[in-house]
């Protein structure tokens, strides 16, 4: 269950969701001195937020800064504003088209318990801001097949969004990690539509062998490290291909990456899987790779 304070934080978000209206120009020079001011207030209490010896104080202090962040979001023309010093110490990203931008964070409360905090800040003439609740210690099963809201988000840091269109809509797939596990960690790709009533996660635009899931999930081995991210090159997402090292696919926490590479391709407004993107040569025990002469220079 979500502990009372986690719900008094983000419910801090939820008071001006719809009770703030802000015409978008420029920023007024009494602006332009305040919002400096604000964006080096929160990253001191970002500092207490993350580092506080007792783990209350941490959420004391993400308390705060909740309310520090809504605070500068207020001010007239904040979407213009970008927060630079404050993207060092949380996560800040937006897609290429500028809709939104959304402000991530963790919380250690201690080294069993991360809690993921978020809100989209909409682009327009309104402040419009949805918070993101974390709901990830109780979505357990059935990750890859949920629709979610902002509301009931599998919380994450989210590090890359690739932005497509389905049926003349918009649709953002979001890259992230949640590190919540003791055991594994979790990286997934998680489609997000805006609607007029906040934010959806999950859309069947994933073809896996045949199959349609809402949105792709990799869980591993805690201490190892595995890849998820768009290549340029390949025009994909391209990821770790995992195996579990005890032969058993119930047991996230045992799986490794193989040293091969798979991905998800852009085809007919769906992200198909292709096996083996990345050509990796594979040697047999005792082979070694054959090296190719190189012409002297002349």
């Amino acid at each position: 269950m979500i502990g009372k304070t986690h719900i008094a934080i983000v419910k801090h978000f939820f008071i001006i969701l719809f009770s703030c209206s802000f015409f978008l120009g420029k920023i007024s020079a009494v602006h332009a001195q305040d919002l400096p001011r604000m964006e080096d207030s929160l990253i001191t209490t970002a500092d207490s937020m993350y580092n506080a010896f007792i783990p209350e104080m941490r959420q004391q202090y993400c308390e705060m800064f909740v309310k520090q962040l809504v605070r500068a979001l207020k001010t007239p023309n904040s979407y213009n504003y970008p927060f630079s010093k404050l993207d060092t110490v949380i996560n800040i990203i937006q897609p290429e088209d500028k809709s939104f931008r959304i402000f991530n964070w963790a919380v250690a409360i201690s080294h069993i318990n991360i809690r993921y905090y978020g809100a989209i800040q909409l682009q327009g003439e309104q402040l419009k801001l949805y918070p993101l609740i974390d709901h990830s210690n109780e979505l357990t099963h059935g990750i890859e097949d949920s629709i979610l809201t902002n509301t009931n988000w599998y919380g994450a840091i989210y590090y890359e969004i690739i932005t497509k269109e389905v049926n003349g809509k918009k649709i953002y797939s979001m890259i992230g990690k949640n590190a919540a596990s003791i055991t594994s960690n979790i990286k997934l790709i998680d489609p997000m539509q805006l609607t007029d009533k906040g934010a959806v996660f999950g859309a069947a635009i994933f073809n896996k062998a045949g199959k349609k899931i809402n949105r792709f999930v990799l869980e591993y081995r805690k201490d190892v490290n595995v890849s998820m991210k768009w290549d340029n090159e390949y025009h994909a997402i391209t990821f770790d291909r995992l195996i579990s090292q005890m032969n058993d696919p119930n047991r996230k926490n045992t799986f490794v990456p193989t040293g091969q590479y798979d991905g998800f391709r852009w085809e007919n407004e769906k992200w198909t899987l292709v096996e083996d993107i990345i050509p990796v040569q594979v040697f047999k025990d005792g082979e070694a790779p054959i090296v190719q002469p190189v012409a002297p220079k002349e």
